[in-house]
């Protein structure tokens, strides 16, 4: 019995502990500049792309619309409206990538997505979902800018 008591009393302890440690840890003003909730999570859009109905034969023209939606990728960072964007290795369900939006609508990613010209020439397919994830999601992206080693800088 005591046996039992020590290990509920350590048990105790350690709960104690960790609830004041994680409440210490909390920031209030980040968690408000993040629109996190009170779990520390809020909405996105979660966007998986597909084949489109569109083949473009034409490796220039394919190269052209491609580099277009790299280049929208890259607008949709810098405004904060996308915090994961990558694609997908060849797979039998015709995935080709996937994006997490920093929008809570899908009407919002949706119209975010028009200027995508993979997506206007019928190249790619977006389908959208509403998806509940971490509010902190965003703050990776300024660490993956300090581990990309692109081709300008080789």
């Amino acid at each position: 019995m005591k046996k039992i008591i020590a290990q509920l009393l350590a048990l105790t302890i350690t709960l104690i502990f960790t609830a004041t440690n994680t409440s210490a840890q909390y920031d209030s003003t980040l968690a408000k500049e993040l629109g996190a909730d009170k779990y520390g999570m809020k909405m996105y859009v979660f966007v998986m792309l597909k084949s489109g109905e569109t083949k473009i034969e034409d490796t220039e023209k394919r190269e052209e619309i491609m580099a277009g939606h790299l280049r929208n990728i890259q607008k949709l960072v810098t405004a904060k409206k996308m915090v994961v964007a990558g694609p997908m290795s060849e797979n039998k369900n015709d995935l080709r990538g996937i994006f997490i939006m920093n929008v809570r609508k899908v009407e919002e990613a949706k119209k975010l997505l028009q200027s995508d010209p993979a997506i206007q020439k019928g190249a790619l397919r977006a389908e959208y979902y509403p998806w509940y994830g971490s509010a902190a999601l965003p703050k990776y992206l300024p660490y993956h800018d300090k581990i990309e080693k692109n081709s300008v800088s080789e």
